[in-house]
Formats: structure tokens, C-alpha cells, sequence
């Protein structure tokens, strides 16, 4: 069985990818701050092992634990092991100078040390499993390109790219390391879209752009961007794809 722990998975692209990872050769352990009814059920519809687990990621204390549940629900002889840090906050918007202390704190704990702690947790756990583990993190352009309004996501998203480097360096070393990529997924029609397009241009001066992604029909869908992780986690030879990618490069 290949094993499959997703983070964010109630909407969005992690949802999506859940869906798509419904097959019944998987054990997926998906987690989040509210559970999907409609995944669950069409889990139990397939047959599938599915295990949801409801965390807030920001309370960076329990990561560790978290990983102990996840791990719970893998079977002692897995064919892979597969961890997918997908989930993500846009917010806070604006001058830096004009965030909020709590939403700054939050934004980084969500999309940076919650996926560092879970990556760590991963990696020591498994260390002893000689099969194929992967990490795949899900990063932004914004990692690569700076906005003005959006420096805390810039600056996590940044960091989660130097860290998969820095851990492929390290897992480099080991017989049976962990092979990590940070992969940017492009610009997908979710939710978090919908907050930046809402955002007042004072904020965000670069809103009537994204706006104008969504009136040309240039946004990917979830269940796009969800095929096309699948395709790079199943990629015959994932161990040769860059640590730093761009989904729309493949």
C-alpha cells in the first residue's frame, strides 16, 4: 500500500488531491481544522482507507504528536510514504508595517514552521523504512518573486524553498534519505484567490490583475493542479526533479 499523509485537505488543492489519490492501493491520512463530508464519503464509496484528523497547524506545539497520529494509520510494510505540506494562508495583506502580530505569527506557523516541524517528525520517524518517502511542499511564485502587501507569505514561502534545499543536501547523505521538492503550483482558482481578489488596492496594488486572471479565464482549476501533483509524486524517476520546481514547467 502507498501511503499518503496531506495537510489543508477539506478545499482547495488539497481536497483536489485527495480525490484524486482515492485509489485502492492508498492509505490516505488527510488533516485539518474542519473535516470534508464529501470526501469521507466517497472514500467509503471506494473503499478506501481514509483517515482525517482535525488540526489547526498554526498551534506549532502539537505538530509532533500529529505526526505520531498520521503515522499511526500506516501499516508496518508500506510500498512508499508519501507527505504532502499543502496547506496555506495568504492573510495578512498589506504594508508590513500594518499587519496584524497575530496574523503575521499565524501566516508563518501555517506555511512555514508547521511544514518544517512535520518534515522533521516525518524523517525521524521513518528513518529506518527502506522504501521510497517523499516530501513534497507546496510553495508559491511568490517564494520567487516578491509583492509588495504580501510580505509575510513571500517571506514563508521563500523560506520553505531554502529549507527543502537545505534538507535535500542533508538526505543526500543518508541510504535511505527522504527525497523533498518545493513545488510552486501556479496561480489555481481557490479560495485563497477569491481573498486576494477581494483585497482593497491600498492593500494589494496588483489587485486588479489577479482580477483579471479570473475574468480571462486564466486561473487552473484544483482538480488541474491535483492531477498534475499526482503525476510529479508518480514521476517513474521523482528522485532526478529539481528540489525547487515549477508545476507549469512540466
Amino acid at each position: 500500500m502507498e501511503v499518503f499523509f496531506i495537510t489543508g485537505a477539506s478545499r482547495g488543492i488539497g481536497l483536489a488531491l485527495a480525490k484524486e489519490l482515492l485509489h485502492e492501493n492508498h492509505i490516505l491520512v488527510c488533516t485539518a481544522r474542519s473535516k470534508n463530508d464529501e470526501l469521507a464519503a466517497l472514500a467509503e464509496e471506494k473503499g478506501v482507507h481514509l483517515a482525517f484528523i482535525k488540526y489547526d497547524l498554526a498551534e506549532t506545539a502539537g505538530l509532533d504528536s500529529l505526526m505520531d497520529n498520521m503515522i499511526a494509520h500506516m501499516p508496518n510494510y508500506p510500498e512508499s510514504v508519501t507527505l504532502i505540506n499543502n496547506a496555506g494562508v495568504i492573510d495578512p495583506i498589506g504594508n508590513t508595517e500594518d499587519n496584524p502580530v497575530g496574523e503575521i505569527e499565524r501566516n508563518i506557523a501555517v506555511n512555514l514552521t508547521a511544514p518544517m516541524i512535520l518534515t522533521s517528525a516525518f524523517i525521524r520517524r521513518l528513518k529506518d523504512k527502506h522504501v521510497p518517502k517523499r516530501v513534497v511542499n507546496v510553495s508559491s511564485g511568490a517564494g520567487r518573486h516578491a509583492y509588495a502587501g504580501w510580505s509575510s507569505y513571500c517571506a514563508a514561502k521563500a523560506g520553505i524553498d531554502h529549507y527543502s534545499r537545505a534538507v535535500s543536501l542533508e538526505q543526500k547523505r543518508e541510504p535511505y534519505g527522504v527525497k523533498i521538492v518545493s513545488v510552486a503550483p501556479g496561480i489555481i482558482d481557490t479560495d485563497m484567490q477569491k481573498r486576494i481578489r477581494s483585497t482593497d488596492r491600498k492593500n494589494f496594488e496588483l489587485v486588479d490583475q489577479f482580477k483579471g486572471y479570473k475574468e480571462k479565464g486564466l486561473l487552473s482549476s484544483a482538480e488541474e493542479t491535483a492531477k498534475k501533483l499526482v503525476q510529479l509524486v508518480k514521476h517513474h524517476d521523482f528522485s532526478s526533479v529539481d528540489v525547487v520546481t515549477d508545476l507549469r514547467n512540466m
